[in-house]
């Protein structure tokens, strides 16, 4: 995955390298900009994952750039965190009611301006993804159809463990998972499995094989007792053919899930296990913790979870002990706490 990209405004030639310097060490992608208007001009140019701006600067302040900036579509989304000498109550609401995410004042300690960033950029991840996650129903919503058809049908419920199809079903229907979690995989010659997708509630599923073939190519079982819609394939290529803006953003769907496939793929060949456990439990987190969550316990199998490492069952439990003696999670049964997220994300080996 590519290192994140983020702009520094700042008139203080000492501050900016200094700054600059510190987020290079940190691995993001940096370019400086020494006024708001040179800051403007290049936040439209480069389009940065977040943005560091002082107040206090010539030809426009920090102020009048995050005005500017947010009436941009292009630019509207970024991050943006102030960066300044200035620290009464006064300049800080100006700051947030015109819409800034942070505010942190000179001089500042190092690890506090990396942890707002790491901070201020999962955020936007996580608002990333759940516009995109929604914006297929919502979509649906404003054409009424699809969305009419969701309440209209009855779920059904299924049990923990029980199939949804099998490789090499006919394909008669795609699904809209209303509530609960289930898993996509396929399985070699030897019957051994390796776990391509975890769904959660709220999205839709079994649809790139209505696209691709009229059998299955995986399977799908439930992870825990969940609630389904049925939506006939007929009904949805019908859809499909003659609603522009639903075909798009399925497109797009399966364009996401293939390019999420490939990123583990490469994981697969060339991360350690260490780390391929770790990112498959920062994963089930981010996909399966409800709104609202304090923290996370993760029931799953540790075969399920060695079927998503790509490695044996074995080896996930070595390194789930190791992760246990570390403070970074309790184990119970096939329970895991994440009990100290921040340091199992900051992990580099």
């Amino acid at each position: 995955m590519p290192n994140k990209t983020i702009l520094i405004i700042e008139d203080n030639l000492e501050i900016r390298e200094n700054t600059e310097e510190l987020l290079e060490l940190a691995e993001y992608n940096v370019h400086t900009a020494e006024n708001g208007k040179q800051g403007i001009i290049l936040a439209k140019e480069i389009i940065p994952d977040l943005i560091i701006c002082d107040i206090m600067m010539p030809e426009l302040d920090g102020y009048g750039v995050l005005k500017l900036l947010s009436k941009s579509p292009t630019t509207s989304h970024i991050p943006f965190i102030f960066l300044t000498a200035k620290a009464n109550k006064e300049d800080f609401r100006k700051g947030m009611n015109l819409g800034a995410d942070d505010y942190l004042t000179k001089p500042f300690d190092e690890s506090d301006l990396i942890d707002a960033i790491e901070v201020r950029l999962k955020k936007a991840e996580n608002n990333k993804k759940v516009e995109e996650d929604s914006l297929l129903y919502s979509t649906t919503e404003n054409n009424g159809e699809l969305a009419d058809f969701l309440e209209q049908k009855k779920s059904f419920k299924f049990s923990k463990n029980e199939y949804i199809y099998k490789e090499g079903d006919y394909v008669s229907f795609i699904y809209f998972l209303k509530k609960g979690s289930l898993k996509t995989y396929a399985e070699n010659d030897d019957a051994k499995g390796y776990i391509t997708e975890i769904i959660s509630d709220g999205n839709y599923f079994g649809y790139s094989d209505v696209l691709k073939t009229n059998a299955r190519t995986e399977n799908a079982t439930v992870l825990e007792d969940s609630e389904i819609i049925k939506i006939p394939k007929e009904y949805f290529e019908e859809l499909l053919l003659k609603n522009k803006s639903v075909a798009l953003e399925f497109i797009k769907m399966l364009t996401g899930n293939i390019k999420e496939k490939e990123e583990r793929l490469i994981k697969l060949a060339f991360q350690s296990v260490r780390m391929r456990v770790r990112d498959a439990l920062i994963m089930l987190r981010d996909k399966l913790k409800k709104e609202g969550e304090s923290e996370f316990v993760l029931s799953i199998s540790r075969q399920d979870l060695a079927d998503i490492v790509g490695t044996s069952s074995e080896s996930v439990i070595r390194t789930l002990s190791d992760f246990k003696s570390e403070g970074l999670i309790t184990v119970e049964k096939s329970k895991i706490h994440l009990i100290d997220e921040k340091k199992l994300e900051n992990m580099k080996y």
